[in-house]
């Protein structure tokens, strides 16, 4: 088998998914959108982000698939949007609670982490795990390999050497 150094980065799945979602600002429209702050005004408010860089990241956001905009109107106003989680932006929050986690342990003040999750049914704290597809949970220091899958390539032997020379 090939090492893993061998196989184009290029059509790694995170570097994929970092190329959509990776930027400070799109994760933090998320995390907002996913808790309930809807509204363009309110988004920009809560985030503290420039109205232009907001939009920027809702257009990208909803032309992708991970938000939808649903029309309202107040009464004796214009019809304006909001924004609510697409199934695809529902799948990001496992991704979102394991960077809660991780900053919750690693970078929370002596005070503790600002915000706790909880399962809405049983107010149990929520947590993220890996499971491998026969239900075997694999702990905190899971062992994993990394195969080559369908949509993997082979990087170019001149690219590979040049790469390995630096």
């Amino acid at each position: 088998m090939r090492p893993y150094s061998a196989y184009d980065s290029d059509t790694c799945s995170i570097a994929r998914t970092l190329a959509l979602i990776g930027d400070r600002w799109t994760l933090l429209v998320l995390r907002d959108v996913a808790n309930g702050v809807r509204r363009f005004d309110e988004l920009a408010g809560h985030l503290g982000i420039a109205r232009n860089i907001l939009a920027s990241r809702l257009a990208r956001l909803t032309e992708a698939g991970l938000v939808e905009r649903a029309a309202y109107r107040e009464p004796g106003a214009r019809e304006r949007h909001e924004y609510r989680l697409s199934e695809p932006g529902r799948e990001l929050m496992p991704v979102l609670v394991a960077f809660m986690a991780w900053g919750d342990r690693h970078l929370a003040g002596p005070e503790g982490p600002p915000a706790v999750v909880r399962h809405a049914d049983c107010g149990g704290r929520i947590r993220v795990s890996l499971t491998c597809e026969e239900g075997h949970e694999l702990g905190e220091r899971p062992r994993l390999r990394v195969e080559p899958g369908p949509g993997s390539l082979v990087r170019s032997l001149r690219t590979a050497r040049a790469w390995q020379r630096a």
